[in-house]
């Protein structure tokens, strides 16, 4: 699968339309292998490795295919130089609405996302 991973923009909209179609290949390109999904539960850290997110992506029904509404939004992009951001974003799998906090590298094949940490608010 190509696509430009050329920019952090891209990269992000490559994020959002995974998401939204729950395309584990899509996420797992953008995504580099040892990063992790970090969120508090019940006041207690916790941590899911790529592999097993994958697996989860893989079992979900997409919003697409549910025709549920999109909603993305780069809330804001802080590059410390050429080659680290830290992005915010919001985005929705209903009844789930997210604020992910992304760290993004510029590696030798382009920008990859190497961490994710991310709260929901969940909504009738």
């Amino acid at each position: 699968m190509a696509y430009d991973r050329s920019t952090v923009e891209a990269v992000i909209q490559h994020y959002f339309d995974g998401l939204y179609e729950a395309d584990a290949d899509k996420l797992g390109a953008i995504f580099h292998p040892t990063a992790d999904l970090r969120w508090v539960e019940n006041g207690e850290l916790k941590v899911l490795t790529m592999p097993d997110w994958m697996a989860m992506v893989r079992t979900r029904t997409s919003g697409k295919v549910d025709g549920k509404t999109r909603d993305d939004l780069i809330v804001t992009i802080d590059r410390s130089d050429d080659k680290t951001a830290f992005i915010k974003v919001r985005c929705q799998l209903p009844p789930r609405y997210f604020t992910d906090y992304l760290i993004a590298m510029k590696l030798a094949d382009g920008w990859q996302i190497v961490s994710k940490s991310y709260r929901y608010d969940v909504k009738d």
